[in-house]
């Protein structure tokens, strides 16, 4: 591919649809906050966790034994998931019980796997 290819040597040709999307756009804040969203769902170990959150409603001592690693690992996983929002608990006597924050979450994990599977189905 030549370099000019993605270049565009003109002003706004259609500005009706950079006006309609510019409308469109969110706040710039919004836009950060999503930025920081996809950065924590982006580990892969908290993506592990929220992946074993979807089939099923865990504790940390449960978590730690699915995914081999400490309980404390996953104390510290676990808090960067509440603090964005991404899980939410519940007690139950002395165990606490983890799961996915709400349905958007779960979709958003869905929708991603579908879409890796449908680029490797077409390969």
């Amino acid at each position: 591919m030549k370099n000019d290819e993605f270049f565009c040597d003109c002003d706004v040709i259609h500005a009706d649809v950079v006006q309609d999307v510019k409308s469109r756009m969110p706040d710039i804040s919004e836009l950060y906050e999503l930025s920081d969203f996809f950065k924590v769902i982006s580990d892969n170990t908290r993506l592990k966790i929220m992946w074993a959150l979807d089939e099923h409603e865990m504790c940390v001592c449960d978590l730690a034994v699915l995914l081999n690693m400490t309980k404390s690992a996953i104390s510290h996983q676990l808090r960067t998931l509440r603090e964005a929002n991404l899980v939410k608990n519940r007690r139950e006597g002395k165990i606490v019980y983890y799961s996915l924050a709400d349905d958007h979450v779960c979709q958003i994990l869905e929708t991603g796997l579908a879409h890796i599977k449908e680029k490797k189905s077409e390969e």
